[in-house]
């Protein structure tokens, strides 16, 4: 077994079309939109797809309510569009949650943001999920975990979205095209040598160089995108990253109910509060400005503090520092467009191209709900150089796991259930959003518990595991805990260490096989 997952090949040969550095939701989207064009395309990632900010996100597909007030009104509707998108091609993998919006005096007045939310409805079109209404806090169910004084809220949807999956489903989809996924390579250099780039990438886990060829580098290397313009000769985009964090937290759940809630803080933010894995709820985000070494982006006591302050300023159930069960940062590479405040700074991206013999594209900024469009106009900008490329097809073509009839993910879920039932429902369920269709393939030829193997805690089995080494890019237990599945919310230390235990005795016979191969 390769623990490297079969992708790995130490000599890759010829000439691809496009070279991708970073494997965060960007780079993953554009590998996917240029292998679907029928170019041959390779991606590398100094470390897992996803370990950067693409999995730090607060995982919602969303327009940006907040955005109307910087009147990007552009960016709204593009991202209501991707958002209609998203939960068409990936019906497991985004789902809508109902958000209740507090209305609170002091903050923005009642018409403002009840404007606000008719054009929210109105600005993509026709959506497959509700629209708003007004609500009576002092009565309805939703205002009961709420202090007193909160008399109005407006109800609206948007969609939550598994965030690393998102990004592992579209390097599968790139995959399927022939696409070279390259984890753990980093790019060390780069310069053009008769009219292609040759770039030398490093892998993190051999150590060993090697050299590959492309006709364009497109550097969507998220936080990192200005050290890789560093290593490639030649190439001078222009400084154009404005580095933010952002914190969330992660605590016990404590109103009863399917649907989160947004709350106005004092500075104009938007903080949302909402159920995460059933039994608890994810508070997020914050806005600082980041001025360090990104590896090391972490959670501060003082985003601790101003994420459970505006969580007390609304609700009964007091939580401290000590609630705090779980926290991540993630670094945004947001677009510096010269805003005075990192919360004002757009999400929206921009994209660069350096011609010279043959072309470099530079992305900057951009966010989760619009990287399947950001992917598109890479591409329609490099049409001049690879006028054989077909046209788009990712905004009809269903992401890894999500062919189902009609994006219907209840009634494909139901039929799961049905053709496997041996599998207890937490298990089925558990498969069926993490996997969707393909859950199919990882289940066949498996007709009971038993043949799952053996049973780390809760609803992971070693055939889970083993289906990520194999066929997901996953090497090691945050790979497969925390990234490609949330486990590790649900095993308790002794667990953990034991399945740590186990994958490290993996690893050894895997390498063990290859070099005996």
């Amino acid at each position: 077994m390769n623990i490297e997952a079969g992708h790995d090949q130490e000599d890759l040969g010829g000439v691809f079309d496009i070279l991708v550095v970073g494997g965060g939701i960007n780079g993953a989207g554009i590998a996917r939109d240029a292998a679907w064009r029928g170019l041959k395309v390779a991606l590398c990632e100094k470390n897992d797809l996803a370990q950067g900010t693409s999995s730090k996100s607060t995982k919602f597909i969303h327009g940006g309510l907040r955005y109307l007030e910087n009147y990007e009104f552009g960016l709204v509707r593009k991202s209501l569009i991707e958002r209609k998108i998203l939960f068409e091609i990936a019906p497991h993998l985004a789902r809508p949650l109902r958000l209740v919006l507090i209305h609170s005096p002091d903050m923005r007045p009642w018409w403002l943001i009840r404007l606000g939310l008719h054009l929210y409805d109105n600005l993509g079109g026709r959506q497959p999920i509700p629209r708003t209404n007004s609500i009576d806090l002092s009565s309805a169910p939703e205002g009961k975990p709420l202090r007193p004084g909160f008399k109005r809220g407006l109800s609206y949807w948007d969609l939550w979205c598994d965030d690393s999956r998102l990004v592992v489903a579209n390097a599968l989809e790139a995959h399927s095209k022939g696409a070279e996924i390259l984890v753990r390579n980093e790019i060390v250099a780069a310069h053009r040598e008769n009219d292609l780039w040759k770039a030398t990438l490093r892998s993190s886990v051999t150590g060993k160089s090697r050299v590959v060829s492309a006709r364009a580098i497109v550097n969507a290397a998220g936080p990192w995108v200005e050290s890789v313009v560093d290593r490639m000769e030649g190439v001078s985009a222009k400084r154009r990253v404005r580095l933010v964090k952002g914190s969330h937290i992660v605590v016990g759940k404590w109103w009863d109910g399917d649907f989160g809630y947004a709350l106005q803080a004092a500075d104009k933010r938007i903080v949302f509060v909402y159920p995460y894995l059933n039994e608890f709820a994810l508070v997020g985000t914050t806005d600082v400005e980041f001025d360090g070494r990104l590896e090391e982006a972490a959670v501060s006591e003082e985003e601790i503090d101003y994420l459970t302050g505006i969580v007390n300023e609304y609700f009964t159930a007091e939580i401290s520092g000590s609630s705090v069960l779980d926290a991540f940062a993630g670094v945004r590479p947001l677009f510096e467009d010269k805003a005075e405040s990192a919360s004002k700074t757009t999400r929206d991206y921009s994209i660069e191209m350096d011609n010279g013999s043959c072309p470099a594209v530079t992305v900057h900024g951009g966010k989760l709900t619009t990287y399947r469009k950001l992917a598109e106009d890479v591409m329609k900008m490099l049409k001049g150089h690879f006028p054989q490329m077909s046209s788009s097809s990712t905004a009809d073509e269903p992401l890894s796991g999500g062919d189902m009839m009609d994006s219907d993910f209840e009634a494909w879920t139901n039929e799961f259930k049905v053709r496997r039932p041996w599998l207890p429902d937490a298990l089925a369920d558990h498969y069926a959003r993490t996997y969707g269709t393909s859950a199919f393939k990882f289940l066949q030829g498996i007709h009971s518990i038993e043949e799952l193997g053996r049973q780390f805690g809760d609803v992971l089995f070693e055939k889970e595991a083993l289906w990520l080494i194999e066929n997901e890019w996953a090497r090691s237990s945050e790979d497969i805990l925390e990234r490609r599945t949330k486990h590790s919310y649900y095993l308790t230390d002794q667990q953990r260490a034991e399945f740590d235990d186990w994958l490290e005795n993996v690893k050894v016979k895997g390498e063990r096989s290859d070099h005996e191969q």
